[in-house]
């Protein structure tokens, strides 16, 4: 098993987080993982994105230039650059509050999130990255609640403890 995963969007959205997650429940099962981030000097508001592979075997590069398993894209301009990298049979998840784009290909698995509005109607627009974790995790049901809940506790330390329920919640309606 080898899965090659795309997570691309402003900085700011989350993207490296996303992928720092999905990194981390990878290599909580045992996989070989790589996480490889890539962003411009403007950080917030400029592009940033990452690509996580998991393997059983020994991944020889971190790079994706094709062939991409999922493709989480949170806004236009990385539909216009990701897009042609998704495997036919991947998943693209968009964040649909954004996107504006119209996703022609009928060889991939297109699944929709209205991300940013969720957020809101959960009181926090800074969990949307959350919810678009979610699409991801609908994908992966093999990954459990309490693994989940252990990485982002891993990840966020102390602060997770409060946001933990309101992330979760975030993650639930990703996945709906």
């Amino acid at each position: 098993m080898t899965e090659r995963v795309i997570i691309s969007g402003f900085g700011g959205q989350g993207a490296l987080t996303i992928g720092q997650i999905i990194a981390a429940l990878h290599l909580s099962k045992g996989k070989n993982v790589t996480w490889m981030p890539s962003y411009g000097a403007e950080m917030r508001g400029g592009t940033a994105n990452c690509s996580v592979i998991a393997s059983d075997a020994v991944i020889g590069s971190p790079l994706i230039t094709k062939n991409a398993d999922v493709l989480i894209l949170l806004n236009n301009p990385s539909v216009d650059k990701f897009l042609p990298a998704a495997a036919p049979g991947g998943s693209v998840i968009i964040n649909t509050s954004i996107v504006s784009k119209e996703i022609d290909r009928s060889d991939i698995n297109l699944i929709k999130i209205d991300a940013t509005n969720i957020s809101v109607e959960l009181n926090n627009p800074k969990v949307q990255n959350m919810v678009m974790l979610g699409g991801y995790l609908r994908l992966h049901p093999e990954f459990t609640d309490a693994e989940i809940e252990g990485v982002l506790m891993d990840k966020f330390g102390q602060k997770a403890a409060k946001l933990l329920p309101l992330n979760m919640q975030a993650i639930e309606r990703g996945k709906k």
